[in-house]
Formats: C-alpha cells, structure tokens, sequence
C-alpha cells in the first residue's frame, strides 16, 4: 500500500477514488509519566514518555488507515493527514486519515 501526503503519486495516474481511508487510536496518559512529567515541566525539556506515546498512536493510526483502504479496495492512499485531539482530560485521539485511490496499472 502506497501512502503519501501529496495528491498525487508521481508517474501514476488514479483511475477511481474510493473514498475517505481513517483510523485512530484513543491513548490515555499513565500516572507514572504524568508524575515525571510533572517534574519535567517544572525544570523544563522534552517529555519524552508522551513524546513516546504519541509516536505510537500515530504509527497504529497509520495501520489502521491502512487496513481500511485495504477494504475499500485501494491501491494507495494520497493526501495523508494526522490529527490529534483531546478527548477527555487525559486522552488523546489520533487519526490518519487521507483518499484511498485505485491507480491506473
């Protein structure tokens, strides 16, 4: 599966778009981190352990996306974009999401 943040894929044209491909993962914060995170703000720095985890939650938003497109019959998802949100106060959501394509052979 071709995935690319242009909208287009260079040398290819696409024959039929076949939808919105999205998938999301919600991430709740562990007290452990907050603590150390709360020590980290006070000196200041990177917190590394939600630096961590957000970095996970893009990675199994992307697979999810993935595997919708797979679904929806797709060859490549094009125009790929993340968002991230807060859900309640310490979770957050993740999503990937872009236009699944089925590309001229």
């Amino acid at each position: 599966m071709l995935l690319t943040t242009t909208d287009f894929v260079p040398g290819k044209k696409v024959k039929e778009i076949l939808g919105i491909a999205r998938g999301s993962t919600i991430r709740a914060k562990h007290i452990g981190k907050d603590i150390a995170a709360g020590l980290k703000s006070i000196i200041g720095g990177e917190l590394g352990g939600y630096t961590e985890m957000i970095n996970e939650s893009r990675e199994e938003a992307i697979k999810r996306m993935e595997q919708h497109a797979k679904q929806l019959g797709a060859d490549a998802v094009i125009n790929v974009r993340f968002m991230t949100a807060e859900v309640i106060s310490g979770a957050a959501e993740v999503l990937a999401y872009g236009t699944a394509v089925k590309l001229v052979r």
